[in-house]
């Protein structure tokens, strides 16, 4: 059974070919060479801002803590014309609370489920918890794969697990959480890629991680995942779209990955829809280079509200 299942792993790589580390890293060093300068930075600031999934996902998570997150996601920073975030993104016990503050505006609700961030339930605990969390109002999920199944090769497994949340999603939008950290390797985290972008539907999402491991997004692991984005629309025409989380905390860093996003996936890719940041702490420093770029002075830091103290 080890040998067969190793096998699939060998033929899945052979499938959707392995990754050239020193190149990937050759290239992410670049992006941070480019110069963007005055409206150009603006509008990528701005952007950014519009990609973030404001989270937080702590144990001590209130109905009031939501609430503050909720009007952070809204209204950024009051008197400036920065936009509202994509989405806030809770446990699913906190669901409705946000549904109270964000249901009907451009904010969406995400919800972190599948048993977040281990994947360490039954699937039928699993499932009743995406159930539990779209019936509550959220329009996404993300879900955590099952990593110990694909190092191990099992990967029909896997992908009927993916196969049984999205189903379980509805019209909802998936978010799968490969857990890159704990994937080991490029040439892992691109086959984990492919192969649940061969369940998804068009504009699901592949995502980096948790956020609640050693290492998180990088932009490695962006670019990683972004090549075989590319690689599968262009071999299937199918759009998936990308969200790196974790770790990603300051606007310079979010620009980087904007960078990557153009040169490896074009324009159609630069929008909430395509592309987000999982983050609490980048928003305020978006804020905070978006007021200095108007007024021409950083503000203290004490100036702008916090959203939360999550990943």
């Amino acid at each position: 059974m080890a040998t067969r299942n190793s096998q699939a792993l060998k033929r899945l790589l052979d499938d959707v070919g392995t990754v050239d580390q020193i190149g990937i890293e050759e290239r992410v060093a670049k992006y941070g060479t480019r110069s963007i300068k005055k409206n150009a930075k603006v509008f990528g600031l701005k952007l950014a801002t519009t990609m973030v999934d404001l989270t937080t996902l702590e144990g001590k998570d209130t109905p009031g803590k939501v609430a503050s997150l909720c009007q952070k996601a809204l209204h950024p920073h009051d008197g400036t014309d920065i936009p509202p975030t994509a989405a806030v993104c809770v446990y699913p016990a906190m669901v409705r609370h946000a549904a109270k503050y964000v249901k009907g505006t451009s904010v969406k609700i995400a919800s972190v489920a599948t048993a977040f961030p281990s994947g360490q339930a039954p699937l039928k605990t699993r499932l009743a918890e995406v159930r539990a969390a779209v019936d509550d109002g959220a329009d996404e999920i993300d879900m955590v794969i099952n990593r110990g199944a694909f190092l191990a090769g099992e990967l029909q497994l896997v992908q009927d697990e993916i196969a049984a949340v999205l189903e379980a999603c509805g019209e909802s939008t998936l978010k799968v959480i490969l857990e890159t950290s704990e994937l080991e390797t490029y040439d892992n985290i691109r086959a984990a890629s492919f192969l649940a972008m061969r369940v998804l539907r068009p504009g699901d999402f592949i995502k980096t991680s948790t956020g609640k491991t050693n290492l998180n997004a990088t932009l490695g692991n962006n670019q990683v995942m972004l090549e075989a984005i590319r690689d599968f629309y262009l071999e299937t025409g199918i759009e998936i779209a990308m969200k790196p989380a974790g770790g990603i905390r300051t606007a310079k860093q979010a620009l980087h990955f904007l960078v990557a996003v153009k040169e490896t996936l074009g324009d159609a890719w630069l929008n909430n829809s395509r592309y987000r940041f999982g983050a609490s702490a980048l928003l305020n420093d978006l804020v905070r280079q978006l007021v200095k770029e108007k007024t021409g002075a950083y503000q203290a830091p004490y100036i702008f509200s916090e959203s939360s103290s999550a990943y």
